[in-house]
């Protein structure tokens, strides 16, 4: 079959592209399907208009502009519209139902339903855009988050599938009324690859080679920062000599919120802060940490989440410490591949890091756990295969 993925952004600097459209495309097309991805490139606007090969898949970045946001998104929709069907596919598959992309399919199920030969649309949702969603982490405008609401119910129920990547949103999509038959659960998957060289890393940010250090891999607002401060501070009261390898980037300052409560509290000298870091170079951070935490308010943004950021830190073999919330329960065996803990017990996170820092064995045990129970269950090829089933069952 020849496949469109209409994507809801450029491939930089978000992670949806990279992280699940990507590898998906990749095993489709191993399984001798071809698929072209159509992405408006507004996050990165040098792309412009330019055409990519990413692991072998071609990425179509539609030209921007124009400036004008609500002239724009007609624009930008019809665009992606056109690049689709330019590609003559046997059906198209939208990533994220709202937005330019979203215009864009809604235009190809209207046509549809007014009896245009058009080739079928599937939608994959990664998020709860919604109310009590995505949208309170957004300044978007009241027509913005209307259209948003309305293209979230609306495309769904008339897309010849969909895609879930969570537990929660499946439960979600089932009582918006889409039938069980035309839902596929699809959380973000990994493909097996070697850990990095955490010693490589811990070199070139002048960590020493003994020093304990706790990995938070985050874009930081999946968690209240009180807590992080709480529990950095807390871990370093007890282990003055940890490093606290911080990799990623916020998007509200959070990183000077971060260093300014470690001057007030006390344990400045154990940040570092890495930023955002080259997806190659990805690896050799994630291996330098002995203990990755992953804190996750118990929210509807965060219920609904599959976050990737999760699955590179299980694959790379560092025991994970998070908290009970929503799909990380499905990638983590309590006590087995992983510890989890109640999200409002600060504390319980907090021993717990200090209990895995203390004791090599078990720390190795959990990471080679962790890695193990998420390739044996959550492995691309595999849902690739469910995602060909669905297509074929439902592209009529």
């Amino acid at each position: 079959m020849k496949i469109v993925f209409l994507a809801p952004f450029g491939l930089r600097p978000k992670g949806t592209v990279i992280a699940r459209m990507i590898p998906l495309a990749a095993e489709l097309q191993t399984l001798g399907h071809q698929v072209v991805i159509i992405a408006p490139p507004y996050t990165n606007t040098e792309d412009s208009g330019k055409t990519e090969v990413v692991r072998g898949v071609m990425v179509r970045n539609i030209a921007i502009g124009p400036k004008n946001k609500a002239l724009a998104a007609p624009a930008l929709a019809w665009r992606m519209f056109r690049a689709a069907l330019a590609e003559k596919p046997d059906l198209v598959h939208l990533f994220k139902p709202k937005g330019y992309g979203g215009l864009a399919g809604m235009l190809l199920l209207a046509l549809r339903q007014l009896g245009v030969r058009l080739p079928p649309l599937f939608v994959d949702t990664d998020d709860w855009e919604g109310r009590g969603g995505m949208e309170t982490l957004h300044k978007y405008s009241l027509p913005e988050r209307q259209l948003y609401r309305f293209q979230e119910r609306w495309i769904p129920l008339r897309a010849a599938g969909v895609t879930v990547a969570s537990r929660m949103l499946e439960n979600l999509i089932r009582e918006m009324g889409v039938p069980p038959e035309r839902t596929l659960y699809l959380p973000n998957c990994v493909e097996a690859v070697p850990p990095g060289n955490g010693a490589a890393a811990r070199e070139k940010l002048g960590i020493p080679p003994d020093a304990p250090v706790v990995l938070l891999y985050t874009r930081f607002f999946e968690f209240a920062q009180e807590k992080l401060h709480f529990l950095f501070d807390e871990i370093y009261q007890r282990v003055p000599e940890v490093r606290f390898l911080v990799v990623g980037k916020g998007r509200n300052n959070e990183e000077a919120l971060l260093l300014q409560a470690g001057e007030q509290r006390g344990f400045a000298p154990a940040l570092v802060m890495a930023g955002w870091v080259e997806p190659a170079d990805l690896p050799n951070y994630l291996a330098a940490g002995d203990v990755a935490i992953y804190p996750f308010a118990d929210t509807l943004v965060n219920r609904s989440k599959c976050p990737a950021k999760l699955t590179e830190l299980l694959r790379a073999g560092v025991p994970v410490v998070a908290d009970r919330v929503g799909q990380l329960a499905e990638y983590i065996k309590p006590e087995v591949s992983g510890i989890l803990c109640d999200p409002d017990d600060w504390r319980e996170m907090a021993d717990r890091v200090i209990e895995l820092l203390g004791d090599p064995l078990k720390r190795r045990t959990l990471g080679e756990a962790g890695r193990r129970y998420l390739l044996e269950r959550f492995r691309w090829r595999d849902f690739a295969l469910q995602l060909q089933n669905l297509y074929l069952q439902r592209k009529a």
